[in-house]
């Protein structure tokens, strides 16, 4: 059974069309026909009923569909390791980081780790803080870095650091030093101000602002990364991690005005993991070594 037969009936499965199913795979028309004949002859059994130019699967093309999606895949695996491993990789390790923490120590941690294991391939998984404990629960990574605790009793949850939140605005024309000071109630009645871009503090957050301020208007903008450029060019203020705005305050691309409505709160920054193998240690106890100020 050739693997070209499975990918061409998975395709023709799903399209039920043997002329998008040829322009899918850049074959002709004839030769999706000829990889379905053979398939069906090799398999003794038919897959397609064809009335006149429209074909749809049997019952028995129904159950191979499912069984043929797990051969090409178990195959584009084992070729996908073979590849890994000629390339000079003995193990396959993978994280699972929230978006926040990739825009922040993940490149030079990586770069480290990286440069300490070169037989190791590493393969990240930037996703919502939300999921990753579930990700590191099923064994899908083997670790994740999560702004978010566990909840589950059998993930061991790390405190990496403790982010202050800033109330960070565009860079106004005067200096900043010389300038007068700036009024933040002005400034959060005037502009609008980007939220829940952080899955932790916002519903507090926001709660006293509105005892402190009369009028708020918002903007729900769920990536940090979008809310930095919006407030550059002047869109509207945020309240933001440190780690995530310490380059562009230094840079002089962002402002940080003195708030003094009430105390801002801080973002923790948790480790998730089942197993800690020797990967897992080294990476955690790397991680630690860095100063997060």
């Amino acid at each position: 059974m050739e693997y070209q037969w499975l990918k061409t009936f998975i395709v023709a499965a799903e399209t039920t069309n043997f002329r998008q199913a040829s322009e899918k795979l850049i074959i002709s028309q004839p030769s999706v026909t000829v990889h379905i004949r053979l398939l069906e002859e090799y398999l003794g059994t038919k897959l397609f009923d064809r009335v006149k130019n429209r074909v749809t699967l049997t019952d028995t093309g129904k159950l191979f569909y499912q069984e043929a999606k797990k051969l090409v895949e178990q195959m584009e695996n084992s070729i996908d390791r073979i590849h890994t491993y000629s390339q000079g990789f003995r193990k396959n390790w993978i994280i699972a980081i929230s978006p926040l923490m990739a825009e922040t120590i993940l490149p030079y941690i990586l770069r480290t780790f990286m440069e300490s294991h070169p037989e190791v391939e590493i393969s990240i998984r930037v996703e919502e803080s939300e999921s990753i404990e579930k990700l590191v629960d099923n064994g899908e990574v083997h670790l994740g870095i999560s702004a978010m605790d566990a909840k589950f009793k059998n993930i061991e949850s790390i405190l990496m650091y403790e982010d202050p939140i800033l109330f960070v605005i565009p860079v106004d024309t005067y200096d900043e030093e010389s300038g007068p000071q700036i009024d933040v109630s002005e400034v959060l009645m005037k502009e609008y101000v980007f939220t829940y871009h952080h899955p932790t503090y916002w519903d507090s957050l926001l709660n006293k602002l509105n005892k402190h301020v009369n009028r708020i208007r918002t903007m729900k903008v769920t990536q940090a990364h979008i809310v930095k450029r919006f407030i550059q060019e002047g869109l509207g203020v945020s309240f933001l991690p440190q780690s995530i705005v310490k380059r562009e305050l230094i840079e002089g691309r962002l402002m940080q005005p003195h708030f003094d409505l009430f105390t801002l709160p801080t973002a923790s920054t948790f480790i998730l993991v089942k197993k800690k193998g020797e990967l897992e240690e080294e990476f955690i106890h790397l991680i630690s070594r860095y100063y997060f100020g």
